[in-house]
């Protein structure tokens, strides 16, 4: 424990240091469109919105993964806890966008402080959180101590570490960090077992260590307002005399693999219809114009443009719509997972919506999620090792109706198993070891003993 004090120390020391050089970072980010233009201050823990009365649970996700399974568990505390008052962040101008448009509407959403010291303060000052409850594998040393300092809570939901960031923390310099860090947490909900026993080796304390399942599997239905209905089901009137297959979570490098299979689906059945969707809207439009370069009738989706006749590839560069694009394909091909150094995307949307679902050899910790599926119904995730077995089986599914039909009907089921009773288990385990624990510190000592 002292000598995590110490590195800590060094830590904050250094962060403290090289505060300036965030801050002008912050504005060269601002300056290429990569923060927000005017609310870019709260990622220095000035704040925009003003701080209701009452009590304050913080949720923090990095990214739009991360916000989104995070949603069923804040409207699930919302509906059990009405008083309760939910602050939001996360660190993406992307997925700031994309939430802001489906979280509930009295949730306060923010950009997240930067770990350094004066940010973190500022923002802890103002916003006075009684419990923080961290998405993955957001650990923040200026962050966890801070809260621990101030008594706030902390919980870590669908807590993962990677391979690469479970070596660095296990070595001997920066174990005694790691170590102290998580035994500030009240609450640790591993998405696997496997991630349950990295955080036992890193030392965390094993009573806080539970299990709910993995939160990615749990998708709600989201309210798509009804000019994104209307646009919905336009593009699926434009589809239903062509054969459709989309590959999503595209990364660079991946788009040679897709193009190639579509090249060769194409001699075999000409009214394909190849729908792209990259990580980035940035790689659709650079896709867009390289094959409108080549010769190729291209459609990209913020255009708004109509199909041709001759329209053979839909290459999307919008953001919060996959959910919305699944139900137009029935197959899905999960990029991120054919390249060595790719670690896979969620497959339980695409599942959700029925799909038979095709993904490579490369899934990174999705690899549980592969894993359970296939153990709960051989058919529901097919991997595959590179391009000519992706051809392979995407011929052989556009050939063989009730084979396709059987992997739709297979990846859904197997979704609806293993997401079933996650988020209670969650809603459990957050009031046993953090809201009822909270509000009984927060209750007048007359009020706690009339209810004893």
């Amino acid at each position: 424990m002292q000598r995590g004090l110490v590195t800590y120390k060094i830590y904050r020391a250094l962060s403290y240091g090289v505060s300036p050089f965030i801050r002008l970072h912050l504005r060269w980010r601002r300056f290429r469109g990569l923060e927000h233009l005017q609310r870019w201050p709260e990622r220095l823990g000035h704040p925009s919105l003003p701080r209701r009365p009452g009590p304050l649970v913080w949720f923090h996700a990095v990214s739009l993964g991360e916000g989104m399974i995070a949603i069923p568990v804040i409207k699930h505390c919302i509906q059990r806890m009405p008083h309760l008052n939910v602050l939001m962040t996360t660190t993406t101008l992307s997925a700031f966008e994309v939430l802001s448009n489906w979280l509930p509407t009295e949730v306060i959403l923010q950009f997240s402080p930067v770990d350094i010291p004066a940010s973190i303060s500022s923002f802890l000052h103002y916003w006075k959180p009684n419990a923080i409850i961290l998405m993955e594998s957001e650990l923040w040393p200026n962050l966890i101590m801070d809260a621990s300092k101030n008594g706030i809570t902390l919980a870590l939901l669908n807590a993962r570490i990677s391979e690469k960031s479970f070596n660095l923390w296990s070595g001997s310099l920066f174990l005694p960090l790691i170590s102290l860090m998580l035994s500030k947490f009240s609450l640790i909900v591993p998405l696997s077992t496997e991630q349950g026993l990295r955080f036992q080796l890193l030392q965390a304390p094993p009573y806080i260590i539970n299990f709910s399942g993995d939160l990615k599997y749990v998708i709600e239905d989201i309210a798509v307002n009804e000019c994104g209905k209307r646009n919905t089901d336009d593009l699926r009137l434009q589809l239903s005399h062509k054969q459709v297959w989309m590959a999503s979570s595209i990364h660079r490098g991946e788009e040679e693999i897709i193009l190639g299979v579509h090249t060769v689906l194409m001699q075999l059945q000409p009214d394909i219809v190849t729908i792209i969707v990259p990580r980035h809207p940035q790689h659709g439009r650079e896709i867009a114009k390289k094959l409108e370069r080549e010769g190729h009738n291209v459609v990209l989706r913020s255009q708004h443009e109509r199909f041709k006749p001759e329209t053979n590839i839909y290459v999307v560069d919008t953001l919060g719509e996959l959910r919305q694009l699944y139900t137009l394909t029935p197959i899905a091909v999960i990029g991120g997972s054919f390249l060595p150094g790719l670690s896979g995307h969620n497959i339980s949307e695409a599942a959700a919506a029925g799909c038979a679902i095709l993904t490579g050899r490369h899934v990174g910790h999705f690899s549980h999620m592969v894993l359970e599926m296939q153990q709960t119904n051989p058919l529901s995730v097919l991997q595959v090792s590179g391009k000519q077995e992706l051809e392979r089986s995407l011929i052989e599914l556009f050939t063989d109706t009730t084979l396709l039909e059987a992997r739709r009907r297979a990846a859904k089921e197997a979704i609806c198993m293993l997401s079933n009773g996650i988020v209670t288990n969650i809603w459990s385990l957050l009031n046993f070891h953090i809201f009822s624990r909270l509000f009984t510190e927060m209750k007048p000592p007359n009020i706690i003993a009339k209810r004893l």
